[in-house]
């Protein structure tokens, strides 16, 4: 690269910003400087906690470079232009682009793209897929356009797992839905698996184009994906985020006769049950805390409630690693645990790989309870399939995709 350069990394939601700048150094490596999170936008409630990782002189900081100020910030401009003020504190900085999470591309962006009128149309086009996420997203567009008049580029969840076979990503449904209303199977957490993807493969000393793995991004929201020949080709969540694993507070899979059962015996609309299975269920409803520690440390101590929780959640969780299995033929280098619950959990990470010796994973326990922040190979010496634990690191990622796309446009 002729200079440095600076990527600002926004992800926002419908009363949140989360923001980060990435500089891309001149010697080719790339470096965090500033993290930051607003919440509650458009409350009296709402604060910004901004943090400097190059000791930037900022009015009001702690000793570690971070300030968190409670101040009312009527929507998301307020916000952006407040977290920028503390940003323009850093040295030669040098926004180069804006990169934007965006939920739901749909069918017409399964790339990472510039953004211009036609693709800012298209994500709202895709706000009924998507219609808690969608909004936000464009509106720190918007905003962000009025801001940094520099290149503006969407990263989509839903573009890594484009490369799904029709038979993975159709659903047995009247093939009319699809056609008039795109109803079938996108996937979630693509940005994540993009990033694991890559580092897997660098780990192991391969090609990403000649990586299988099954990777499991757990956290709040949980998803695992079969990934061949370093493309996504089936995973676990569906036309929304709600399909698959059991989550914090999402039911995953269910029978979908629930719906009218729901509403003939305890009078609930549509909406009722949709709030019920994403918000009220999972663990929570399960274990009545949405916190997979606290679930495992109240099983460990003989909750039996919790124990069943803990088990429910397992048992999907392998149920879809054996189906995956299947899918890759067992031709499998890695399982690869990520986000919160897969970099933290030891007895997580334990249950789900117990007793699969046959298929070639054989994890060793001593390193799983060692493994550290960095992850690392928790298998046995001689495991056929490696066990991996990867942290993941979607900001990043969603900084690279945008110099990517900026140097491939000009």
């Amino acid at each position: 690269m002729a200079r440095e350069r600076a990527v600002l990394v926004l992800n926002a939601g419908s009363s949140s910003l989360k923001y980060a700048i990435y500089n891309f150094l001149k010697e080719g490596t790339i470096k965090r400087t500033v993290q930051g999170l607003v919440e509650q936008i458009g409350t009296s409630r709402s604060s910004i906690s901004h943090h400097s990782l190059t000791g930037a002189p900022i009015p009001g900081a702690d000793a570690a470079g971070s300030v968190k100020l409670a101040t009312e910030l009527a929507d998301h401009k307020v916000a952006l232009q407040k977290a920028t003020e503390y940003m323009h504190h850093e040295a030669n900085l040098h926004i180069a682009g804006v990169g934007h999470r965006v939920v739901h591309g749909g069918e017409s962006l399964t790339a990472s793209t510039l953004i211009d009128k036609r693709v800012k149309g298209l994500i709202q086009e895709h706000s009924a897929l998507a219609p808690l996420h969608n909004p936000p997203n464009l509106v720190g567009i918007e905003v962000a356009e009025q801001l940094f008049p520099v290149p503006q580029v969407a990263v989509f969840d839903t573009s890594f797992h484009s490369t799904m076979p029709e038979e993975a990503y159709t659903y047995g449904l009247p093939f009319s839905l699809y056609k008039e209303l795109g109803i079938r199977r996108y996937g979630f957490h693509g940005t994540s698996y993009l990033y694991l993807t890559r580092e897997t493969a660098r780990l192991l000393n391969k090609p990403p184009e000649k990586l299988n793995a099954i990777m499991f991004h757990i956290g709040a929201g949980a998803s695992v994906a079969a990934i061949k020949g370093g493309e996504s080709v089936d995973t676990s969540m569906g036309v929304t985020p709600l399909e698959g694993l059991v989550m914090a507070t999402r039911c995953g899979d269910v029978d979908p006769s629930l719906v009218k059962i729901l509403k003939d015996h305890k009078g609930l609309s549509p909406d009722d049950v949709d709030t019920l299975m994403n918000k009220k269920s999972g663990l929570l409803g399960l274990t009545g805390t949405s916190d997979m520690r606290t679930v495992v440390e109240r099983a460990a101590a003989g909750d039996a409630q919790a124990g069943l929780g803990l088990k429910v959640w397992v048992h999907r969780a392998r149920k879809y690693l054996g189906a995956y299995l299947v899918h890759l033929r067992g031709d499998v280098d890695a399982i690869v645990f990520s986000a919160g619950i897969g970099e933290r959990s030891v007895v997580v990470r334990q249950m789900i790989c117990e007793g699969l010796e046959r298929f070639g994973i054989e994890i060793d326990n001593a390193k799983n309870e060692d493994v550290k922040k960095k992850g690392g190979d928790i298998s046995k010496d001689g495991s056929r399939i490696k066990v991996l634990v990867v942290p993941t690191d979607e900001e990043l990622c969603i900084a690279q995709e945008t110099i990517r796309v900026i140097d491939t446009v000009g």
